[in-house]
C-alpha cells in the first residue's frame, strides 16, 4: 500500500521509513502514527530487510515530535488514545528483532528525540539537536523517555533535560552517550548507507540474538540476564549461519549468511 504521511523504501535488505511532513518539521499526527505503525508490521515481516533506517524528508528536521496543533485540545481521553500509538510504535521499534537506525538531522525535539531513544543506533548530522522540551509547554513527555532516558544518561543528566527542556546539540548528545556517531549534514546520508550495510552482511539471526540479549540484560538481574544471553547463543548452534560463518572463518572467506 503507498502511504501519506511516510516513505517505505526497502534497498538491498535495508529499509528507510522516511517520516514526510516537511511543511510541519516532520510532526506525528495521528495518521502518521498508524502509517508508521503499519510499515513496521511490514518490516518485521519481511525476511528481506535486515535492517531499518528511520530519517525524516525535507532540511529542517528530523521530526519535531506530537503535532501540537492537533492534540492541543485534547483531554485525558483523547490523549491517551494519541499516546497509545505512540507506545505501539516504540514497543516495535525496541522488540523487532531487527537493527533500528535512526539518521537524525536538524531538528529532534520531543517525540523525535524519544523515538532515538528506542532506536538501537543513532547517527546524527552536525547539526541536529535533541531535546525533551515537554515542560516547556505544561507537560512531560508521555510515551516511555521518562523511563528509557535514565538508562542512557543517568539519573542527574536526565532530570536536568527533562526539566530545563533545552537542546542538546549533536556533539553533547555523542559526549552523554545518546549517539554512536556524528558526521558533516552533507555526509550524514553516505555514512547512514555504509553503517547499514555492514549491519546487513552480518547473521539476521545473530543480529536478533544480540539485540534480544543486550536489551534483556537492561532489564534483568545479572543472573538471570547471563542465562538468558546463554540460550540465545545455544539456539544459534542450530542454525545454518553459525555453520556458515565458523566455516568461513577456518577458510578465510568472507561468509555468506542466508538468515537459517
Amino acid at each position: 500500500m503507498g502511504y501519506d504521511t511516510i516513505l517505505l523504501d526497502v534497498k538491498e535488505k535495508i529499509a528507510f521509513i522516511t517520516f514526510n511532513r516537511p511543511k510541519v518539521m516532520n510532526a506525528f499526527n495521528t495518521h502518521m502514527l498508524h502509517e508508521c505503525i503499519d510499515a513496521m508490521e511490514k518490516c518485521r515481516d519481511d525476511s528481506e530487510v535486515r535492517v531499518v533506517v528511520f530519517r525524516g524528508a525535507g532540511d529542517k528536521a528530523f521530526s519535531a515530535g506530537a503535532d501540537i496543533a492537533e492534540i492541543k485540545d485534547n483531554g485525558p481521553w483523547e490523549q491517551l488514545v494519541y499516546n497509545r500509538l505512540w507506545i505501539q510504535f516504540f514497543h516495535m521499534i525496541e522488540n523487532v528483532r531487527k537493527p533500528m537506525i535512526a539518521s537524525v538531522h536538524g531538528y529532534a525535539p520531543g517525540g523525535g528525540t524519544e523515538l532515538s531513544l528506542c532506536c538501537d543506533m543513532v547517527l546524527a548530522s552536525e547539526d541536529a539537536k535533541f531535546g525533551l522540551a515537554e515542560i516547556k509547554i505544561g507537560v512531560i513527555p508521555g510515551a516511555g523517555a521518562c523511563v528509557r532516558l535514565p538508562r542512557w544518561v543517568g539519573k542527574a543528566k536526565a532530570m536536568e533535560i527533562l526539566m530545563t527542556g533545552e537542546f542538546i546539540p549533536a556533539a553533547e548528545a555523542h559526549r552523554i552517550g545518546l549517539v554512536n556517531h556524528v558526521v558533516p549534514r552533507d555526509q550524514l546520508e553516505s555514512f547512514t548507507w555504509e553503517f547499514a550495510q555492514k549491519l546487513a552482511q552480518k547473521s539476521p539471526l545473530a543480529l536478533a540474538a544480540a539485540k534480544a540479549a543486550v536489551n534483556a540484560g537492561a532489564e534483568l538481574d545479572r543472573d538471570r540476564g547471563v542465562e538468558y544471553v546463554l540460550n540465545e547463543f545455544l539456539l544459534l548452534f542450530a542454525t545454518q549461519d553459525q555453520k556458515e560463518g565458523m566455516r568461513a572463518f577456518l577458510e578465510k572467506r568472507p561468509p555468506v549468511f542466508k538468515g537459517k
